[in-house]
């Protein structure tokens, strides 16, 4: 019987996998970005992601000053109630290039660091709620591609066992590949190389999971997600949601997918913006604008996320902000 849902999921991406541009669906949202209530004389940096936790709280991810936070004393890690007041900051000094994020289960954050410089970066850390380091997986400021090494991680989540994926490769000098360990940060497996075809990837830059427990990838260079199983078997891919940059999706299996970059000869026709639709089918229902979804620059939200009552925020970094999409 598993093996026949996956030969169905596989069918139906294959039948989608060159589907036309999604642009022209509902828009079922109202946006604001003055939801986060910053402190006086803080500004957003680069906002590269947010997570909403299963207490209601929502943490945001950006990069101190500008794009970076090398030799920065601000806090890149923000949490804040559902009402946008900030509860509390941490993880000044500790990144260089602060990525992707995930919260686990238990209501731990997970958070990784896409540059090395100066004896840091390169590594995933795993926060207690209250900003505790409890983990650290990979090597201070050493980039590599061995089983305790990272090259320019972008993302990470964790699976209801606890079983730790890890999407490591960011721009063309990092690796290609998906780094799977126990939940006690032993390494297990590493899969993928630089490519085009099934199982490989140019730039994973984000990664998710289902509630089959599949991997989505978001293999942003080749324009594809990229569906795994847990021991790395490739099953499917799917074209049709863009060029994606973020992948979130929730409990219903419903996958909200940040394209942000999408433009140009590349991908003709094709507008940024946030698309949603089902992990199941594969079929997409409903598509955010960027507000400018048609510029030569990466415009958009590049990480994504969705509270318990469907609102969506994406996590803007060129224009450096932060956007609360509410259902309306």
């Amino acid at each position: 019987m598993r093996s026949l849902v996956f030969l169905v999921a596989a069918v139906v991406a294959f039948a989608q996998s060159d589907a036309p541009p999604a642009n022209d669906l509902p828009q079922p949202y109202r946006t604001v970005r003055d939801w986060a209530q910053l402190p006086a004389g803080l500004k957003w940096a680069a906002v590269t992601a947010v997570e909403p936790s299963p207490d209601g709280s929502v943490y945001v991810i950006h990069r101190c000053f500008a794009n970076s936070c090398a030799g920065r004393s601000e806090a890149p890690i923000l949490k804040f109630d559902k009402s946008g007041k900030l509860l509390k900051s941490w993880g000044e000094g500790m990144f260089v290039f602060p990525h992707g994020a995930c919260v686990d289960a238990d209501g731990n954050l997970w958070v990784t660091d896409a540059q090395g410089r100066a004896g840091k970066g390169h590594q995933v850390f795993k926060f207690s709620p209250d900003g505790q380091v409890l983990m650290t997986l990979g090597k201070a400021g050493v980039a590599g591609e061995g089983p305790d090494t990272f090259n320019q991680p972008t993302d990470v989540v964790v699976a209801p066992n606890g079983d730790i994926f890890v999407a490591d490769g960011h721009r063309e000098t990092g690796n290609n590949r998906i780094v799977k360990f126990t939940k006690d940060g032993k390494f297990v497996k590493a899969w993928g190389k630089k490519g085009a075809g099934p199982g490989e990837f140019h730039e994973p830059h984000t990664i998710a999971i289902d509630s089959q427990g599949r991997l989505f990838v978001g293999d942003r260079v080749n324009n594809r997600i990229q569906i795994f199983d847990q021991q790395g078997r490739f099953l499917a891919e799917w074209r049709q949601f863009g060029r994606p940059s973020g992948i979130y999706i929730t409990k219903d299996d419903t996958i909200y997918v940040a394209d942000s970059e999408s433009w140009g000869p590349d991908q003709p026709g094709w507008k940024k913006g946030i698309r949603i639709g089902s992990a199941k089918t594969g079929k997409v229902t409903a598509f955010i604008e960027d507000l400018e979804s048609t510029t030569d620059e990466h415009s958009g939200a590049e990480g994504v996320g969705v509270d318990s009552e469907g609102n969506v925020y994406g996590a803007v970094v060129r224009r450096q902000m932060l956007e609360k999409h509410i259902l309306k």
